[in-house]
């Protein structure tokens, strides 16, 4: 059984029409629940959310879906006849998709960007040359690649000037289309280090010994695509089969075990994994830029949304990484920080035993080709809004997890860099006895 790319119009087209789409929790609690919801699936075409795909739908484990205006009322009857728990979570997805697209205007503000709204590709264009223009002692702006609708690939590249070999922190965002709240942190993230690279010990201390390279966003053609045309749109805009269906799942096109579980060769489906490893141009890109550099890259980030964990490796199998007690031990820092900003909740561990298996990851490939330590952010939230997170959440998404990522970047410099760790902390200890003896 497949997951099926199902279209959701950027707006409504009659709103007069009165039935909604809704997005449906539910909780089988037995294996006949279980096969009831994967049979509707196939024949209400029902748009899985949370697992992406049937065959990933457990008893005692809960699944969210959207359902489609027309088949609202069946669907429920169907929950309430079996007895399956259920609740609402979005009333109208509509509604929701309207209130995430920022009014006109609405991003700009006197300082010149706002990042508490979404941007579309082209903003966030400017965005970078802004940045890197007015940041030009610390910020520049590289050439990654095209994409498969030669649009250019651009990152950033924070680096305090030095004559000494210092190594990689790379963070991609945008992998995936419809998850918005990925490239809103990545811009946010650069933004946290220029403002207080000249103030904060622990910056300067990383920027003593690391490089960021800032990758906003992957999957630009998806990106813009579900700006213009499906906001739920997730895969990449390649076609395929003589264009009877497009887009590829890029995070299932890396050489991790490619295509061998939780991976589809159905190019319908939501976790399609391409024509081969890296066929396609994004992913291509990608590889060929960290191969080049992994004796380099010490730490491996792509952000994603919607669950709220710190995934580790690895998501193909079992087998645990063979570092992954510090893999753990970082994580799990990184969760506590993260909780300390407004009591969010993450969950810390290997993706196969703690959401689901699957291959062709850039996380998997990031650490089978050598680099330490690699992680995948989902962030907010558990289901309330999923791919539809309000622009009112993204000021404390992004507050919450800029500590979160910093801790882990802050465990590899102490990792590999034990010297500096002692010069910020003799730092601080100076700074705090400035300030008793100044009071007194």
């Amino acid at each position: 059984m497949e997951a099926q790319q199902i279209t959701v119009p950027l707006r409504r087209c009659n709103e007069q029409y009165k039935e909604l789409d809704q997005v449906l929790r539910i909780l089988p609690q037995t294996s006949e629940h279980v096969k009831q919801l994967q049979h509707l699936h196939d024949t209400l075409l029902l748009d899985l959310w949370k697992p992406l795909l049937p065959e990933d739908i457990h008893a005692g484990e809960e699944l969210h879906v959207r359902v489609p205006a027309s088949s609202v009322q069946e669907m429920t009857g169907f929950l309430n006849q079996h007895l399956m728990a259920h609740k609402v979570l979005i009333h109208d997805v509509q509604e929701q998709l309207d209130s995430s697209m920022p009014r006109e205007g609405q991003g700009k503000v006197p300082e010149g960007y706002s990042y508490t709204v979404y941007h579309p590709m082209e903003e966030i264009y400017h965005w970078m040359y802004r940045i890197k223009e007015s940041n030009s002692e610390l910020v520049t702006q590289h050439y990654l690649g095209m994409t498969y609708e030669n649009r250019p690939m651009y990152y950033l590249k924070i680096s305090k000037p030095s004559n000494k070999a210092k190594k990689i922190i790379w963070m991609d965002c945008g992998i995936h289309a419809r998850e918005w709240i990925s490239p809103a942190f990545c811009q946010w993230f650069v933004k946290e280090i220029l403002q207080n690279y000249r103030t904060d010990p622990k910056i300067q201390s990383f920027l003593q010994n690391l490089d960021f390279y800032v990758l906003p966003v992957l999957n630009i053609d998806g990106y813009i695509y579900s700006w213009t045309t499906e906001r739920l749109w997730r895969k990449s805009r390649s076609p395929h089969v003589n264009g009877t269906c497009f887009g590829t799942d890029l995070n299932r096109n890396f050489n991790a075990s490619w295509c061998n579980i939780g991976a589809s060769q159905n190019c319908s489906s939501l976790t399609f994994c391409g024509m081969a490893p890296e066929s396609e141009p994004e992913t291509k890109a990608v590889a060929r830029f960290i191969e080049e550099r992994k004796s380099d890259v010490l730490c491996f980030l792509t952000i994603h949304s919607y669950g709220q964990y710190i995934l580790t490796p690895y998501g193909y199998k079992t087998d645990l990484a063979n570092n992954h007690q510090e893999l753990m031990e970082a994580g799990e820092k990184a969760a506590v920080a993260l909780k300390e900003k407004h009591g969010t909740n993450f969950t810390v561990g290997p993706t196969s035993s703690i959401l689901y298996k699957n291959s062709g990851s850039s996380r998997d490939w990031a650490h089978l080709i050598g680099i330490p330590f690699s992680y995948t952010f989902e962030l907010r939230d558990r289901g309330t809004y999923g791919f539809i997170l309000p622009p009112d959440q993204i000021q404390p998404t992004c507050e919450e997890t800029t500590p979160a990522v910093m801790t882990i970047i802050e465990y590899v410099n102490q990792k590999y860099f034990p010297s500096s760790a002692v010069a910020v902390t003799s730092v601080s200890l100076w700074l705090i006895v400035l300030f008793a003896w100044t009071l007194s």
